[in-house]
């Protein structure tokens, strides 16, 4: 966007760019979401900033109205693969809390000082400042949703000191703890539970049928799924965690409800990280719904299922494990042969509400996946070789990775093929523009949403193009394509067992 367009989108007070870029406005020294009520400033008094960290290195704080730090996340980090976008995602995920600007840029492959002068360069801020920014999101979150001690929350938001996060709260949003907690629009009351329970903002519309895609595949024991929760167990840097995510379509604001029943507190900002893009809450829904439904084989999946996200990933090395096991073999197969490899797992700290055991780590696969497993030997060997290669570290990928490297890592490895490679991009690093072009559910979706044979009728009729063309016409968005491609081939009627059968399990 230039300069002139993202000043329309304030003058309209547009939401859909909240979290996308904020307004800096030099007569006041103040920075606003594009959202913001208060009265539009002149062009030539305004300054926009990539992110809330850039504003406030310029010498700006954060408006008290319209908070612009309580907005869902900027999608650029999905969608850019370039460094910035790449140390974002890590960044987001806490990786300078835990090892520092030197363990980020060795995750990136540069030294500390070429990284900081990419991203001032690109996004306004060097590291430390972005994960001062993020810190202090965290805090505010904290503060306004839920009763933790302000020390708790000093350092479950990152911070190194007391002193520190009450400096950092007073600069940013020129306030003191005590006076932010207090803009809270509905104050939290005491639980009787020491579980903490927070409001998850994110983009209008929202589908939730990621809740029954995760309830599909949910592992019993380690996760547990309805069409309007999710809840997990899983391992964090700190100590293993607990949570569940609730949706209210008919409560006011339609929330999404984050309970958390344990967690190490300094791996909360890790966790609300990860639980956000899980649940791929950074999207800008419209702009998507918008591509999409202009191709005419989409037009009608779109219309009836708007604001449709692509699941994330909590884990990377445990989704790449998943999406090997389920290559080939149906939802129902892959579950049924996680769930035995889940007794290779160790019994959950964080144990309750029925999550008692964690996904087991690559060593514990790589000892006992073999026995564990069934099929095809040279599959099961493929799968603890990759384990271990994990395990010792001469196999690695995570968030910071992009699709090019991703290709680089994965595609040598034995048992590894471009379908595989496609779906982990999807759901770890939010690759928005993968078409799995050989995917058996996707040419069924096609067949589907088109009229075809076994599609029980539904959508228009296939027009004159190719439908095995890679749906490069709603690039950027191909992944979300693909999402609504396997919700149909999932809802069509299935008209012989051989289809079931050959379509893939995205697990």
């Amino acid at each position: 966007m230039d300069f002139w367009q993202r000043y329309r989108a304030i003058d309209a007070r547009d939401t859909r760019f909240d979290g996308q870029f904020y307004t800096a406005v030099r007569t006041t020294g103040i920075y606003c979401r594009p959202s913001c009520p208060a009265r539009t400033p002149k062009a030539e008094n305004v300054t926009f900033y990539e992110t809330s960290a850039a504003a406030h290195d310029a010498g700006y704080r954060a408006c008290k109205r319209c908070l612009p730090e309580a907005v869902p996340g900027t999608p650029a980090w999905n969608i850019r693969s370039d460094i910035a976008g790449r140390a974002m995602r890590l960044i987001n995920d806490g990786v300078i809390n835990r090892d520092g600007v030197e363990g980020l840029a060795a995750r990136l492959g540069y030294s500390s000082r070429q990284l900081n002068r990419i991203l001032t360069h690109e996004l306004g801020a060097g590291p430390l400042s972005l994960a001062r920014a993020s810190r202090a999101q965290t805090a505010r979150t904290l503060l306004v949703s839920t009763t933790m001690k302000l020390a708790d929350i000093a350092f479950a938001a990152g911070f190194s000191s007391v002193r520190q996060f009450n400096e950092t709260v007073g600069e940013v949003f020129d306030m003191t703890p005590t006076a932010l907690r207090g803009t809270a629009r509905h104050h939290p009351t005491p639980a009787a539970s020491t579980a903490l329970t927070l409001n998850l903002p994110y983009r209008e519309p929202f589908d939730p049928g990621i809740f029954s895609f995760l309830a599909l595949r949910a592992i019993p024991g380690i996760e547990a799924g309805t069409p309007v929760s999710y809840a997990r167990s899983l391992r964090l840097p700190h100590g293993d965690a607990r949570f569940r995510v609730d949706y209210d379509a008919g409560a006011p604001g339609r929330p999404l409800v984050l309970t958390i029943g344990a967690v190490d507190l300094r791996d909360l900002p890790s966790l609300l990280s990860r639980v956000r893009r899980l649940f791929d809450l950074d999207a800008d829904p419209v702009a998507i719904d918008g591509a999409l439904g202009a191709d005419s084989r989409l037009a009608a999946a779109v219309a009836s299922a708007p604001g449709i996200r692509m699941p994330g990933a909590l884990d990377p090395q445990e989704l790449l494990i998943r999406a090997m096991i389920g290559q080939q073999i149906t939802v129902a197969a892959a579950r049924t042969a996680l769930t035995q490899l889940s007794a290779a797992g160790s019994p959950s700290m964080a144990a309750g509400d029925g999550l008692d055991r964690l996904f087991p780590t690559p060593a514990q696969i790589a000892e006992a996946g073999g026995e564990l497993l069934r099929g095809p030997r040279r599959r099961i060997e493929s799968l603890v070789a990759t384990a271990q290669a994990l395990a010792t570290g001469d196999l690695e990928l995570g968030y910071g990775d992009d699709l090019r490297g991703l290709r680089a890592k994965l595609l040598p490895v034995a048992g590894v093929g471009p379908w595989t490679v496609g779906y982990v991009a999807m759901r770890v690093i939010g690759a928005p523009d993968v078409f799995l072009a050989n995917d058996a559910a996707v040419h069924n979706g096609i067949r589907a949403l088109s009229g075809g044979e076994g599609s029980g009728g539904q959508g228009a009729r296939a027009d004159s193009r190719d439908p095995t063309s890679g749906f490069s016409e709603v690039s950027p968005w191909r992944s979300y394509a693909t999402m609504h491609l396997w919700r149909a081939a999932a809802a069509a009627p299935k008209t012989t067992a051989k289809t079931a059968q050959t379509t893939k399990a995205m697990t």
